[in-house]
């Protein structure tokens, strides 16, 4: 026990550059960029987007042709080349702008990870390039009956001389019916478990491949979420990821390594947007002859939300960190999103709550960062699954 009480405190390999929290010249330019393209693109915006269910494809192309996309795609294969932290540090800015717009430009970013981790150098060349010329991708794994349990997916991939045949349905996929490709996990050998899974990559005009209708979600509204079905699609041998069958859920769960991180900055930027809404209005709002931040109830409810953004961006720089250095970051990733996640929706709630009556209209932009927040301790891996994660680390 004295073993797994002294590993919980830090990572016995993290060096000196792990205690320094200040941001180099190029990482603040980045965030002042960040955060100028939300004040200028996403927050005019965001009431619009999410009233409408309106998919931003103008910012996200924006966005890309600042830079401020897919910063993980090496250079050598058109992209910028850059770690998780910038990632991190743009995500943040770009949730604190709007949440619902943060996560369908993140799609692709998702969606490529496996590639990066596990594609061979023809897949990278072919498929990283185009999204680094502009494509977009989606993530293609959840189905209707395999949610946290990915183990049970149904979608399978049958060898057919030089193809794949690949049938089943997908649900809740990010930003399916804007993806040029999908990166789907399918059982290529149905009796193996998470051992028979493989990954392909899948165009999006591939026939036999059609989109359910359009989520009509509670928050995130602009992203847009679909169904995704396959009718015997049929795939080229050479999308299958990495060359080689039965590897495919390893890839997958790399990637969340790498996105997890990003998601807990999403969280981060969404507590914060909250938190300043709140703050902003008790300076504004008087009650029994003070301003609202001067009553010592409202006053500590400002301060804890401002201390638990603080610990969740601190969480989500550390899990950066470590998968930038190439250590292992599985751990520190759970932590960071799971914390985040629950943060997000306490220091929203709190917001609401902050405002009162008004925080409860739409007319303010707490009530959509409240809906919003809930979504975030559900996908990529719920604060129960992170909570399974953790607990199974530090009981290695």
């Amino acid at each position: 026990m004295n073993d797994l009480v002294s590993s919980s405190y830090g990572h016995p390999t993290a060096g000196p550059s792990m205690v320094d929290l200040s941001l180099d010249e190029m990482q603040d330019m980045l965030r002042q960029l960040a955060h100028q393209f939300s004040v200028d693109e996403v927050r005019p915006n965001a009431e619009q987007w999410d009233m409408e269910s309106e998919y931003p494809l103008e910012a996200i192309k924006s966005a890309h042709e600042l830079g401020l996309l897919n910063l993980h795609i090496p250079e050598k294969y058109g992209g910028a080349g850059l770690g998780c932290m910038e990632e991190v540090i743009v995500n943040e800015e770009l949730a604190w702008g709007d949440p619902g717009f943060a996560t369908a430009a993140y799609a692709t970013s998702l969606a490529i990870a496996p590639i990066i981790t596990g594609g061979t150098e023809e897949q990278k060349e072919k498929w990283l390039r185009k999204v680094a010329d502009g494509a977009l991708a989606s993530y293609a794994v959840t189905e209707p009956g395999a949610g946290s349990d990915v183990a049970s997916i149904k979608t399978s991939a049958v060898k057919d001389g030089d193809e794949y045949v690949l049938n089943g349905e997908k649900m809740w996929i990010t930003g399916a019916g804007y993806a040029d490709f999908f990166f789907v996990l399918v059982k290529t050998d149905a009796e193996a478990g998470y051992r028979g899974m493989s990954g392909f990559l899948v165009e999006a005009d591939s026939d036999g491949l059609t989109l359910g209708k359009k989520e009509r979600n509670m928050g995130q509204r602009c992203s847009d979420t679909r169904s995704v079905i396959f009718d015997g699609v049929r795939v080229p041998t050479e999308n299958l990821l990495g060359g080689a069958e039965n590897d495919g859920w390893m890839n997958a769960m790399k990637a969340f390594d790498m996105s997890r991180p990003n998601i807990a900055a999403h969280a981060t930027g969404l507590a914060r947007a909250a938190f300043e809404h709140a703050l902003q209005y008790a300076d504004e709002r008087e009650t029994f002859g003070n301003k609202l931040h001067q009553h010592q109830a409202i006053q500590f409810m400002l301060v804890d939300m401002k201390t638990s953004i603080e610990a969740s961006r601190l969480l989500t720089w550390k899990s950066a960190a470590l998968a930038d250095a190439g250590e292992k970051n599985t751990e520190a990733a759970a932590h960071a999103k799971r914390f985040s996640a629950d943060i997000a929706m306490q220091v929203s709630t709190d917001a609401v709550q902050v405002f009162g009556g008004f925080g409860y209209s739409e007319e303010y932009p707490v009530a959509r960062l409240m809906r919003a927040a809930k979504v975030m301790q559900i996908y990529e891996g719920s604060s129960q699954i992170q909570r399974m994660i953790i607990g199974r680390e530090m009981l290695r």
